[in-house]
């Protein structure tokens, strides 16, 4: 005659628990899932759409540079022929000693006069790439850069990942909103001139951009001159600013940084010392 066997109470509580654990683990992920997607849903709440097609993601590339012998031009994770299809750019003619002097404007925190001031003191126009924030936290620098004769160029008005707006209608929004905004503030038309935010971008956004009646600007030199708590030397910023500095150059810098206000009179003396000249984003598409 066969035993019952007993039932293993221990392995019961232990299957009971484990059980436990994972349900309480499938419940954390689901909330945590729940309020990442508040969280996105609060940020981009203006957003008529923030969408991936059904097909898969779209496909993004980060603007990035490669440099070789200094005083040379550097070659793009893009051609320049490659990107004047799209009237995209990131770098000028490589016979001419002309740079191109751009910011990127995301908000103000004081370093604007004084990169204003050296600007003028040396008759150089620049363009000034605004998003919604500064629009409207900072009208009234935005007019003096006008009244200046420096033009203001579209970084979109939420500074997001552009390459991930997959519907035309919400890319042509990010775009529009900041054109309604300065026309309200200005009067005049924005600049046709379009930077996307953080480098990012695929061939349909430069698609988009093209027929809103935009240029593209990429750059061909910029350096880390973002971080307020961590702002490079002197000594740094000359070193990749004179060092790098090419014909036909399009530079980059951020109008927030400290470093950039305290140097950008010296270093357009220097830059001139070395025999360059300045030319608008105008100048460059005409």
């Amino acid at each position: 005659m066969k035993r019952k066997m007993k039932p293993n109470i221990g392995a019961i509580h232990i299957s009971h628990a484990k059980l436990k654990k994972a349900a309480l683990l499938a419940l954390l992920l689901a909330a945590a899932f729940l309020f990442g997607r508040g969280i996105a849903y609060v940020k981009y709440e203006k957003i008529d759409e923030w969408v991936i097609p059904a097909g898969g993601s779209v496909s993004s590339e980060n603007w990035g540079l490669g440099f070789g012998q200094e005083g040379s031009q550097p070659t793009g994770n893009a051609s320049a022929t490659e990107l004047a299809k799209y009237n995209a750019h990131y770098v000028g003619s490589n016979t001419e000693k002309v740079i191109y002097l751009t910011f990127d404007a995301g908000y103000e925190n004081g370093n604007t006069q004084p990169i204003l001031d050296a600007l003028k003191k040396h008759n150089v126009h620049a363009t000034f790439f605004v998003v919604g924030h500064y629009l409207e936290s900072a009208p009234d620098l935005v007019k003096q850069m006008v009244a200046d004769g420096h033009f203001v160029g579209n970084h979109t008005y939420h500074h997001l990942d552009m390459s991930s707006i997959a519907s035309k209608e919400s890319f042509e929004k990010e775009m529009k909103d900041v054109e309604n905004e300065f026309k309200e503030l200005t009067g005049q038309e924005l600049a046709r001139f379009y930077r996307p935010p953080q480098g990012k971008y695929n061939t349909k956004n430069l698609e988009m951009a093209k027929d809103l009646g935009y240029h593209t600007f990429f750059w061909s030199l910029a350096y880390v001159d973002w971080y307020q708590d961590k702002q490079p030397t002197k000594e740094e910023a000359f070193q990749k600013l004179v060092g790098r500095i090419h014909p036909g150059a399009i530079v980059l810098l951020h109008s927030t940084s400290k470093t950039n206000g305290e140097i950008l009179d010296e270093l357009l003396t220097k830059w001139e010392e070395m025999g360059y000249t300045f030319r608008t984003l105008e100048d460059f598409v005409n």
